[in-house]
């Protein structure tokens, strides 16, 4: 399979076409920190959450494995004066420890492939939080109107890959390649938030693209040691 990196290297373009504005729980989390927060968006794909970043708070680090989305993003925050990008792993985050304010973590987790690797992603998140920090994290949910039969079918048969795993479709632009995707049930999402030692102050559902399931989940968390 087609490293993952470079499958978002390759759709770098027809993804931005898709993705201009944040959800709103983005939006309503992004509007409740303080305005002298340091903000880092691990995950910054084409920079649509770091404009809002940086409208609203003291400063703005973007982190992507993507040098083609980072590419799109820095054109998009050129006039931001507090913001900077780097290219870089969520595994490995150049920054010191306690250092940031708040942090999202939005459709990121879910394409780290391994569980170990996503809990290691979890617990360089609480590294760097500074102590009472929080984060907004999201995943895909597994039980949604899309997946649910595959999953279904894969629950009753044998598999070798880890449950929830899927390479996932991207056909637009004459691209037709595969992304791989964890998806999370809401126990497993809750399971590994608590694995990388992060108090869970909020964790919810909700329909972003599904008319009968929910597809979305939510958490906000939060360093208390």
């Amino acid at each position: 399979m087609t490293n993952n990196v470079d499958v978002w290297n390759s759709i770098a373009k027809s993804f931005d076409e898709t993705r201009k504005k944040p959800w709103a729980e983005i939006l309503n989390f992004i509007y409740s920190i303080p305005k002298n927060s340091i903000v880092l968006d691990i995950g910054c794909g084409n920079g649509r959450h770091l404009i809002y970043c940086a409208e609203h708070c003291s400063k703005v680090i973007g982190i992507d494995t993507s040098i083609n989305l980072l590419k799109i993003a820095k054109e998009k925050i050129k006039n931001k004066k507090n913001a900077d990008l780097f290219h870089a792993d969520a595994l490995s985050l150049p920054l010191k420890d306690n250092s940031i304010d708040h942090v999202l973590f939005i459709a990121t987790l879910h394409n780290i492939k391994g569980k170990e690797n996503r809990i290691r992603s979890l617990l360089e998140i609480k590294r760097v939080l500074k102590l009472n920090g929080t984060a907004l994290i999201s995943v895909w949910s597994r039980w949604q109107d899309r997946y649910f039969l595959y999953f279904l079918k894969r629950l009753l048969s044998h598999h070798e890959e880890e449950f929830g795993d899927i390479n996932i479709p991207w056909k637009r632009g004459g691209i037709n390649l595969k992304r791989f995707y964890h998806l999370y049930s809401r126990r497993e999402f809750k399971s590994d938030l608590i694995r990388a030692g992060m108090s869970s102050k909020e964790i919810y559902s909700t329909k972003i693209s599904s008319k009968i399931l929910k597809d979305n989940h939510f958490a906000i968390v939060e360093k208390v040691n």
